[in-house]
């Protein structure tokens, strides 16, 4: 399927948020999918996984996640300084912040034409934000890769209540982890299901991958998993398409 790309600037609270939309050419309409990145922001390896969703018929919306400050408008290098970067204006955004944006992008996605219903997903701290996308009743699914901070609460320059909300997702679930993620090692994974189950999601998709590390779908770098990125994709797929 033949893709188009094209940027959108979304006008937030004291910003312009830089956004990518990819989708299938033709009139329409599609799904639309709010994609959140890691902290590394628009790279072109979470572009190729937006193509990939785009592909299989969605319309998707990739923001930077960071449209305020020294890193607005710039894709971080995956080393050292690019971390500190990325780590360092999460730290300077606050929750309001971050939920301000995403209502920006909803709203942008809700006032097109060529998309149907809203879906969300996201990587680490994007799997984070995708689930804080889910509080949003207009959002019928949610897709959280590997969400960071969402078992303790750790979002930004201050502590997120996430978790705490769960009870307000209308929408559907589906959270994905790798057995090996020292971010959220096991005894965090039980948290947030647990959490998830006394909110009374117990009928929400959970994935452990055996031998899946932290950031296993980053198609750059050693802890890449092109297995298990092409089954965390499939089911995905399959998952916001409402099975």
């Amino acid at each position: 399927m033949k893709l188009s790309e094209d940027e959108v600037m979304v006008h937030a609270t004291g910003c312009v948020i830089r956004s990518l939309v990819v989708a299938p050419v033709g009139a329409g309409p599609w799904p639309g999918v709010l994609l959140y990145t890691d902290i590394f922001q628009l790279t072109e390896s979470t572009l190729r996984t937006a193509r990939r969703l785009a592909a299989e018929g969605f319309l998707v919306c990739v923001p930077e996640i960071y449209p305020r400050g020294a890193v607005a408008g710039i894709a971080l290098e995956f080393d050292d300084a690019g971390k500190a970067a990325g780590l360092a204006a999460a730290a300077a955004t606050t929750t309001a912040e971050f939920d301000a944006d995403r209502a920006a992008v909803l709203d942008h996605l809700a006032g097109r034409a060529d998309v149907t219903t809203l879906h969300a997903a996201g990587f680490c701290i994007g799997g984070h934000l995708a689930f804080r996308a889910a509080l949003d009743p207009r959002v019928a699914s949610t897709v959280c890769f590997y969400p960071t901070g969402l078992h303790d609460g750790k979002l930004g320059a201050d502590e997120a209540d996430s978790l705490a909300r769960a009870a307000a997702v209308e929408g559907r679930l589906m959270v994905v982890f790798g057995a090996n993620d020292p971010h959220v090692p096991a005894d965090a994974r039980v948290r947030i299901l647990a959490a998830l189950y006394a909110a009374g999601h117990d009928d929400l998709e959970l994935h452990v991958y055996a031998g899946g590390e932290h950031a296993f779908m980053r198609d750059v770098g050693a802890r890449y998993d092109p297995a298990l990125t092409d089954l965390a994709l499939t089911e995905a797929v399959s998952f916001l398409r409402g099975r």
